[in-house]
């Protein structure tokens, strides 16, 4: 039975091989493609039950076939036709079932009441934690964007940084020119005064030996003789001299 599910099912798939290139490809790009970043949904919260394990939905589809009684008697029957076919047998272990079945009712009937509001209060702790947590993350989320936002403004100012180290730069070398000039200035001006003073120096020691040769030359052709003429005439004209002074004093 199994082997031939096993070659009705590989025929099915060979019949359909399109269809499942197209799901494998499906499944690839879905692999391959970048997830999402939405919000994933909360999973929903379980339907209403009865009896804790017959779900709602189960009456309200038997209700308008069968009425309120429509499952309640399915159950029986079923479980009577199970029991007259002898699919079920009780026996020894039908007993304990039953009984650890009421033990468990029992406690779930005691302490469910109880373990719930433990189970909710540690729900609410746990979304209380995520919530802190998430709280924190969204605050250093948004202390990296003012972060992010103060770089940016620095990134801005940078331009105006660097147009002032540039005039600072330039400012630099503009001095460096004018001292270089001001040296060039004062080296060539300190040449030409040397080289000023070098010829006033010539003329100055051209004149006095000037001075010289026409000093020592005169006095060497003058003789004795009029040496003591010259005296003599000096003498006298000292002498003509005191006496017009006298004369005006006592006029």
């Amino acid at each position: 039975m199994l082997s031939r599910v096993i070659a009705v099912s590989a025929s099915g798939l060979k019949s359909t091989a399109p269809l499942g290139a197209g799901l494998i490809q499906a499944s690839r790009s879905l692999h391959t493609s970048s997830p999402s970043l939405a919000p994933v949904a909360p999973l929903p919260e379980g339907g209403k039950v009865r009896h804790g394990i017959v779900p709602e939905e189960f009456f309200q589809l038997l209700y308008p076939k069968t009425g309120a009684t429509g499952p309640y008697m399915l159950g029986t029957g079923l479980s009577v036709w199970l029991l007259s076919k002898e699919l079920y047998v009780i026996n020894h272990e039908t007993v304990a079932a039953l009984t650890i079945g009421t033990v468990f009712v029992l406690a779930v009937k005691k302490f469910g009441p109880s373990f719930a509001s433990a189970m909710d209060k540690m729900e609410e702790e746990k979304a209380a934690w995520i919530e802190e947590v998430k709280d924190q993350a969204m605050a250093c989320y948004v202390d990296a964007i003012a972060e992010e936002k103060k770089e940016q403004w620095r990134v801005e100012g940078r331009s105006m940084l660097f147009d002032a180290k540039r005039n600072n730069v330039s400012m630099l070398l503009e001095t460096n020119y004018r001292e270089r000039l001001h040296h060039a200035n004062h080296e060539v001006k300190r040449r030409l005064d040397y080289q000023l003073a070098l010829q006033h120096l010539k003329v100055r020691m051209e004149k006095e030996h000037m001075v010289n040769w026409v000093e020592k030359n005169v006095v060497g052709s003058i003789t004795a003789q009029q040496e003591k003429e010259s005296i003599a005439k000096c003498i006298s004209d000292l002498n003509v001299l005191a006496k017009n002074i006298q004369a005006k004093a006592t006029v």
